[in-house]
């Protein structure tokens, strides 16, 4: 393949990852791969047919294995915040009396949770309580 046909299939192939395919990142280092040989087959250096498409296999299985995690990663930025990690620290009210160690209901953000009583005191019927952490939907409170 002359060295202007690895260019327009790498070409091709960022081109089809930006507008054709979800991007998943593996068309971008098989594209890169693409350019990389079209560049050193311009250099001149006589590479054979079977030269290159081995140079290609090769290049894109690196590239794939030792950048795509990196570059997928560095792409994609922080998770948005679960559910667990914005209620901690927050204050709701018990709805029902809890002794230390015992469930009950707790009002908070105007929704009633399950909840339970972490802490050493015992909570009345409308005290005032903080969240501490989150076990799956029940919130883990103490008195605030």
């Amino acid at each position: 393949m002359p060295w202007w046909g690895w260019i327009v299939v790498g070409a091709a192939l960022l081109g089809a990852e930006l507008f054709v395919v979800p991007t998943d990142f593996y068309l971008v280092f098989l594209g890169v791969a693409a350019i990389l040989v079209g560049g050193v087959a311009w250099l001149g250096l006589g590479l054979s047919a079977s030269a290159q498409w081995a140079l290609f296999g090769v290049l894109a299985v690196v590239l794939l294995v030792f950048f795509r995690r990196r570059f997928k990663a560095r792409l994609a930025g922080a998770a948005p915040p679960r559910v667990d990690d914005t209620l901690v620290g927050e204050r709701g009210v018990a709805q029902i009396a809890m002794a230390a160690g015992a469930s009950g209901r707790v009002e908070l953000r105007g929704t009633t949770w399950s909840a339970r009583n972490v802490g050493d005191a015992a909570l009345d019927s409308g005290a005032n309580v903080v969240v501490e952490r989150v076990d799956g939907l029940t919130l883990c409170v103490r008195r605030a």
